[in-house]
């Protein structure tokens, strides 16, 4: 286990957002936070502390100059998401990112596209991919949320569908949609499932808020999950230290 860092990058600046409310029609974004840093700030604090495998999201166009100047600052150790397809995807390993990350291109109308994740792969290569499977529940089971997670794709997420990804892709990022963003606490369940599930490296982001929260995503994940965590941290705006948890989860198990 241990702490992946993020960039949050909405209409040019670092921003976090109760992300669920993007784009959502006849409702604003709801930001938590608003820096008065750029992506470079972020980016040069995380290579200080050496943290690695952390991503810079994209949330919608104006932001492609900030990442491309995050990915600059901390060369392969960030990787990068929003609006990525097989025709960019290998630009922005050129500017730095160590792998892509991929939701909405391989997931159209909620269907899955397999011509689009055969067709990144072969850009590419599996070993510089990440498969976003953020996820929200319906009925008691987890289902990927595509197009900036308004739309709920027919793809239930279980262990049959996490051993299918696992054969195109080098890591997961999973956000429980339902908390992200609201530091309400960590989705208990999905935590505990994806535990039993996932065979590579998998980024669990969404809810956590305190340091009981990190010791029970521990527990949960018996160690086998990474953690984001946003919102809460005081460079966001929030009042869990970054400094502590750097220094908490800087020991993987």
């Amino acid at each position: 286990m241990k702490f992946r860092p993020c960039i949050d990058l909405h209409n040019g600046k670092v921003k976090q957002i109760v992300g669920e409310t993007l784009g959502s029609e006849g409702q604003a974004v709801v930001e938590n936070f608003v820096s008065s840093y750029d992506s470079t700030y972020y980016a040069n604090m995380f290579k200080r502390d050496r943290l690695t495998g952390g991503h810079v999201i994209m949330l919608g166009e104006g932001n492609k100059e900030e990442a491309i100047k995050a990915l600059a600052a901390y060369p392969r150790g960030l990787q990068i998401g929003g609006g990525i397809h097989a025709e960019n995807a290998s630009f922005y390993l050129e500017q730095g990112a160590s792998h892509v990350i991929v939701t909405s291109y391989i997931f159209r109308d909620g269907q899955l596209n397999m011509d689009n994740l055969t067709r990144i792969v072969e850009a590419i290569g599996k070993d510089k991919l990440v498969i976003d499977l953020s996820c929200k529940e319906k009925d008691g089971k987890w289902y990927v949320a595509t197009n900036q997670w308004k739309q709920l794709s027919d793809v239930e997420l279980n262990q049959e569908t996490i051993r299918f990804f696992e054969q195109y892709c080098d890591e997961f990022l999973i956000h429980a949609v339902d908390v992200e963003g609201k530091q309400s606490g960590i989705q208990q369940s999905l935590v505990s499932s994806l535990a039993k599930w996932v065979t590579i490296p998998t980024t669990y982001a969404g809810g956590a808020r305190s340091f009981e929260d990190l010791a029970l995503f521990r527990q949960l994940s018996q160690g086998k999950l990474d953690i984001t965590v946003g919102s809460a941290l005081d460079i966001f705006g929030g009042k869990l230290s970054y400094d502590e948890v750097v220094e908490q989860l800087s020991n993987p198990l």
